[in-house]
């Protein structure tokens, strides 16, 4: 058929030889992150991956699908996209690690204006890299050149991840009890949720620039603001190896106050304590800058605590230092107890700061 460049589609703002190249140049970064259950190359009709009979006895399937929200617009600003990809998958795989399910494969979704092959490749690698750590596999994906739809430059990224559990093995918080210690683990910084609140405070309303050196981060405000969203599913799937774990809660969107009682238990609450863990400087200037209250600082962001793990008291010791010596930032932020009788109250208390 020969090059379209000329062709009306094109004209209308769709160029099908770009996204061809596309798929041509992405494949040496997406065919490193396949494990073994991998069937199909990209660039066909669907990706077919065989689970295994051999690996479990009653077999469970866990799926998720998340964006980055407008952290996208950092990305753009900075110029910066190899590490956008990193956080889409965390925000997935995360999400399925908390039920203890191991990351099979993943699906991405890009959305754009006009294609750029720069662009759109950095992308991909920063998923790729995320599917490396998360040892997912990433089998395919879909790009849509959509004018009229995105301006040029903009783009949205939407990602889907499979899983598996062995069903008997399922974390749900059913077993969550009165007298479990509450552990934290350390974030990475904003991770990918509150960007709408960051945006408006830092840009229109103190008029800063991604590249201004801040002396609070020891960065810039665009490398601070565009630190990868930790990805914690490997120090999960470990842990829940070599211990019983009651519970875990991902701190995305609605922070410790939504997020927590999610998994608890009817006639329980979960009481985090003050001063408890470090809690990153973008968050101190955000709330000082912004005169954002405690209340909905905790309810918008994560504070510095990207994922909550609940155990009994008598392996807290125990289970604090294998997650360190799995590469995390464990604090013990508080405990489990019994519900207050009280009509309408919380099942968490806290105090950040």
């Amino acid at each position: 058929m020969g090059n379209l460049k000329n062709s009306r589609y094109s004209e209308a703002g769709v160029d099908i030889d770009q996204g061809n190249e596309l798929v041509s140049r992405i494949k040496e970064i997406v065919t490193p992150t396949f494990g073994r259950g991998v069937l199909t190359d990209i660039g066909g009709f669907s990706g077919l991956y065989a689970i295994g009979s051999d690996q479990f006895n009653d077999p469970v399937l866990v799926s998720s699908t998340d964006g980055v929200g407008t952290k996208l617009n950092i990305a753009k600003q900075c110029n910066k996209h190899d590490t956008i990809g990193i956080d889409l998958v965390a925000m997935c795989v995360n999400d399925i690690a908390v039920g203890g399910a191991k990351p099979l494969f993943f699906l991405d979704y890009l959305a754009v204006g006009k294609l750029d092959i720069n662009v759109a490749s950095d992308i991909i690698k920063g998923v790729a890299d995320g599917c490396k750590i998360s040892k997912c596999s990433l089998i395919g994906g879909e790009t849509a050149e959509m004018p009229g739809l995105y301006a040029e430059g903009d783009y949205d990224l939407a990602g889907f991840v499979v899983g598996i559990a062995e069903r008997d093995k399922i974390i749900d918080g059913s077993d969550i009890k009165v007298g479990d210690q509450i552990i934290g683990l350390a974030s990475s910084g904003l991770h990918s949720n509150g960007y709408s609140l960051v945006r408006k405070i830092c840009f229109e309303e103190l008029g800063l620039s991604v590249d201004q050196y801040m002396d609070e981060f020891g960065c810039t405000l665009g490398e601070e603001l565009l630190k990868p969203t930790r990805i914690y599913s490997e120090s999960l799937l470990n842990l829940s190896k070599n211990f019983q774990v009651g519970g875990y809660v991902h701190i995305t969107g609605g922070g410790f106050i939504d997020n927590i009682p999610r998994i608890l238990p009817q006639g329980s609450r979960a009481i985090i304590h003050s001063g408890s863990w470090k809690i990153p400087p973008i968050f101190d200037f955000l709330k000082e800058k912004g005169k954002i209250t405690p209340k909905e600082m905790c309810r918008t962001f994560n504070m510095g605590i990207g994922m909550i793990v609940i155990v009994d008291e008598d392996i807290l010791e125990d289970v604090m230092q294998q997650l360190k010596a799995l590469g995390e930032m464990p604090y013990h932020l508080g405990e489990i107890a019994a519900r207050r009788v009280k009509p309408g109250s919380s099942q968490i208390e806290i105090d950040c700061y």
